[in-house]
C-alpha cells in the first residue's frame, strides 16, 4: 500500500487527516513542536521527545475516560516509567506538527510496554523510534499493582496484533 506507514493499512477508528498515512494498529496523534523545544542548533532537543510522547498518549487515554482529575484521578494513571529507549533517525528541524504513532507491544498484570515512532505528518520520514515501559503502582505502597478492567479495555485498542509482530 503506497500511503501506509511501514506498509500498514488503515484501521477503522483512525481519523482521516490530510496527508497522514493510515496505520494498521495503534494510534497516530499529532503533537506540536514549539520554538522552545529546539536546541541551539535548531534541532528538536533529545529530551523533548519523551515530553512529546507524553503529550500524544494523554489525549488518547483521556478521550477514553482515563484522565487526570486531581483526587478523582483513576488509579491506572498512577504509574512510573521503568524504561525509555529511543533511537534518532532524522532530526526534526522545524516547528509545527509531528505525527506520533504509538501502540502497545505488551500489557501485563501491572506493566505495559509501548512502542512508538515520531514521523513527519505525511509519514514519509521516521525521525525517531523507541520503547517506553511503565509499571502501575499502588499509591500507598509504591509497589506494582494490577491494572483495572477500564485500563485493560483501553489497552486492548492499542495492542499490536500478534500476526503483525
Amino acid at each position: 500500500m503506497s500511503n501506509a506507514v511501514a506498509d500498514q493499512p488503515a484501521i477503522a477508528d483512525q481519523p482521516a487527516v490530510t496527508g497522514q498515512p493510515a496505520v494498521e494498529f495503534g494510534h497516530v496523534e499529532h503533537v506540536t513542536v514549539h520554538f522552545d523545544d529546539l536546541d541551539a542548533m535548531g534541532i528538536l532537543h533529545n529530551a523533548r521527545y519523551a515530553v512529546l510522547l507524553e503529550r500524544a498518549l494523554t489525549p488518547y487515554w483521556t478521550e477514553r475516560g482515563l484522565a487526570y482529575r486531581g483526587s478523582a484521578t483513576p488509579p491506572d494513571l498512577f504509574h512510573a516509567v521503568r524504561e525509555f529507549t529511543i533511537s534518532y533517525r532524522a532530526p526534526i528541524v522545524t516547528t509545527g506538527p509531528v505525527a506520533v504513532h504509538f501502540w502497545l507491544e505488551h500489557f501485563g498484570a501491572s506493566s505495559a510496554e509501548y512502542a512508538f515512532q515520531f514521523r513527519s505528518v505525511d509519514g514519509s520520514t521516521v525521525h525517531a523510534e523507541g520503547r517506553r515501559a511503565i509499571v502501575r503502582l499502588d499509591p500507598a505502597t509504591l509497589r506494582p499493582a494490577p491494572w483495572t478492567e477500564a485500563a485493560r479495555a483501553v489497552a486492548a485498542t492499542l495492542l499490536r496484533p500478534a500476526a503483525v509482530a
